[in-house]
């Protein structure tokens, strides 16, 4: 698999990158010269920089971990782009997101709910069954965090990918990265804050969940802007063994 981050400013689009989306990309093991692409999230500002990795409408399907703004909101540029690109309305693609995300993607956008974007995007709630798409294996799991919000297990050709999406450090997301290849964490907080609880992770959190999961790499992700990222740097430093970086707009990983 390859992982490019196409945005991961925490809360927020950021002077450095836009909001929390990542694209996943696999080749089909079945069909020679067929690539599947996937995106986990689609925050605030990150349709645009989307196109500098890949032309939006090959994206195959969209899962959303949770409806904060910084992590679903720009498929309302997408729905445009589906709907009147100058080749045509595209066909619909797959979008799995939480509870109640067809209804709000559409008030987003200030649609009625009938037919809201149901005629571009095929929404699917989110279950504890894994998802199944092209060569991609995706498990959710339901993690800690004001509302309703899931970390996911990627796996495609034998490696795996974890996305933390938003989440306090909890033994569900350390359990879902059991044994994985990659673990995209994020490090909102700070450990010399008094942060309030059940809300995200510290630098050293996500390196400890990292630790204690065995997994082979970590990247720190979703920083806010208000934030020095190195800081998060520095907090895992000592914590995990294996190799710790910060995640970057335009930054692509092999997993």
């Amino acid at each position: 698999m390859k992982v490019t981050v196409v945005g991961c400013s925490g809360s927020y689009a950021g002077p450095e990158s836009s909001a929390s989306c990542y694209l996943v990309e696999a080749e089909d093991p079945q069909t020679p010269g067929r690539t599947w692409r996937l995106l986990l999230d689609l925050g605030s500002g990150s349709l645009g920089p989307l196109h500098r990795y890949v032309d939006p409408l090959t994206i195959d399907a969209l899962v959303i971990s949770h409806l904060h703004a910084d992590h679903f909101f720009d498929i309302s540029g997408y729905y445009v782009m589906r709907k009147y690109h100058p080749t045509g309305a595209q066909a619909r693609i797959p979008v799995w997101g939480p509870r109640g995300t067809k209804s709000r993607v559409a008030r987003a956008y200030g649609l009625p709910l009938d037919p809201g974007m149901n005629e571009e995007f095929r929404f699917r709630r989110i279950k504890r069954e894994p998802i199944t798409l092209g060569p991609f294996t995706i498990t959710p799991r339901r993690v800690d965090h004001p509302i309703e919000a899931y970390a996911f297990r990627v796996e495609a050709g034998g490696r795996t990918l974890v996305y933390s999406g938003d989440t306090a450090a909890c033994e569900e997301l350390t359990a879902l990265a059991r044994g994985a290849d990659l673990l995209l964490c994020e490090a909102a907080f700070r450990d010399d804050a008094d942060n309030p609880p059940h809300v995200h992770m510290t630098g050293s959190e996500a390196a400890a969940t990292a630790q204690a999961a065995g997994v082979a790499a970590l990247v720190l992700t979703h920083v806010p802007p208000w934030h020095d990222r190195q800081d998060a740097l520095l907090e895992a430093e000592g914590v995990f063994d294996g190799s710790t970086v910060l995640a970057a707009e335009g930054s692509t990983y092999q997993v």
